[in-house]
């Protein structure tokens, strides 16, 4: 799979431009502040709804501008297909597919796939619980689109139940009369339901991750691992991969149920899928803490590039985006990333100088400048 054109209306800042894309390696090319990272970022969002700098969609509308559109003209095997969003801060986004307007964005996930290495993976190692869920949980969805719809489902079902105990944690406080929580139990078996699902994919990919994590650590630092991935659940040490969904929801609903008056007093949901963490293991240690900056890049991008083989395991190979992440590596883990991802049947590049791109991964070549995007 790869984008055969790019086109943005008021992103970021971009009034309008066109780029043409070809299979093989193309890289952007300009100082910093240019627009470079922009271009890429509107081809992940197409792929994950979302943007791995900012958390809404208001930043990523020109300013003055209403709104911003992304549109791309998607190449698979023999089937060509164009894809189209339009981002509206504090209003509905609205997308197409194909000129066709009967669609929800959430349908326009899984026709691009990609796989982002930035310098903001570092976080994935140092950084909290909430950015290797979102790892899980985007990688997820990029292996089965209708995740999207369990996530937000799980989302909707926690901020109902969140509400409900906030309010029954209010009124305990002000010295109310206790709150009728019959409720509560509803809402319980909802999130147990969505849960269970969220549950046992994330347990599912961590074990089909791993093999392909660890041989991809030992490609990027030779003999330097192993590399562990373990998942750490707020339910207890009792949720394992392989369990049935019936298994997992008994355990949201026990956990839910043993928390429920600590809930009540500090009026938040304390477990559940959105409590928990992806461990990260250099040998028998957390990388979090103990691992060093090398060490740590290392295991970023073995994350990175196991996702890549796992979804090209999968039958869709994804477009590769690397941005700005040369700069952040040394050397040699610069040309072994390189010659790793040399071969994908799409690579995107960005950096601020010719010198940041390796040898070989050359390919096409576009100077960013200005809010223009001119071949070199």
């Amino acid at each position: 799979m790869h984008v055969t054109h790019l086109s943005l209306a008021d992103f970021r800042s971009y009034a309008r431009v066109e780029v043409p894309l070809d299979p093989g390696v193309t890289a952007f090319v300009g100082a910093n502040g240019q627009g470079k990272t922009n271009l890429v970022e509107a081809v992940g969002y197409l792929a994950t709804l979302g943007s791995h700098r900012v958390a809404s969609d208001a930043p990523l509308v020109r300013m003055g501008a209403e709104r911003a559109v992304i549109r791309a003209a998607v190449t698979q095997g023999e089937r060509q297909q164009l894809v189209e969003l339009e981002l509206n801060p504090g209003r509905a986004n609205r997308a197409r597919i194909n000129r066709s307007s009967q669609v929800k964005p959430r349908d326009v996930l899984g026709i691009v796939r990609t796989v982002l290495f930035a310098p903001e993976d570092l976080a994935l190692v140092k950084g909290d619980p909430g950015e290797r869920r979102r790892f899980l949980d985007e990688l997820i969805t990029a292996r089965s689109p209708r995740m999207a719809g369990v996530r937000s489902d799980y989302e909707r079902v926690l901020k109902q139940r969140n509400t409900l105990l906030k309010s029954a944690a209010m009124a305990r406080r002000h010295g109310g009369r206790s709150m009728d929580l019959s409720t509560l139990d509803v809402w319980d078996q909802h999130l147990g339901q969505v849960g269970a699902e969220l549950l046992a994919q994330r347990l599912d990919l961590i074990a089909t991750l791993q093999p392909m994590a660890d041989k991809a650590y030992e490609q990027v630092a030779p003999g330097g691992g192993p590399v562990g991935l373990e998942y750490r659940s707020s339910l207890g040490e009792g949720v394992v991969a392989g369990q049935s969904r019936e298994e997992l929801y008994e355990q949201v609903l026990a956990a839910l149920v043993g928390a429920r008056k600590q809930e009540i007093e500090r009026g938040v949901t304390l477990v559940g899928p959105h409590r928990d963490d992806l461990v990260l293991k250099l040998g028998q240690l957390p990388a979090k803490g103990y691992a060093s900056h090398g060490e740590s890049w290392s295991i970023a991008l073995a994350l990175r590039l196991a996702s890549y083989d796992l979804l090209r395991a999968e039958g869709n190979e994804p477009v590769l985006v690397l941005d700005d992440v040369f700069a952040e590596l040394d050397v040699r883990r610069r040309e072994r990333l390189a010659e790793l991802v040399a071969p994908g049947e799409q690579v995107l590049v960005t950096a601020a100088v010719d010198d940041d791109v390796p040898g070989v991964l050359a390919g096409k070549r576009y100077v960013v400048s200005g809010g223009e995007v001119a071949p070199a």
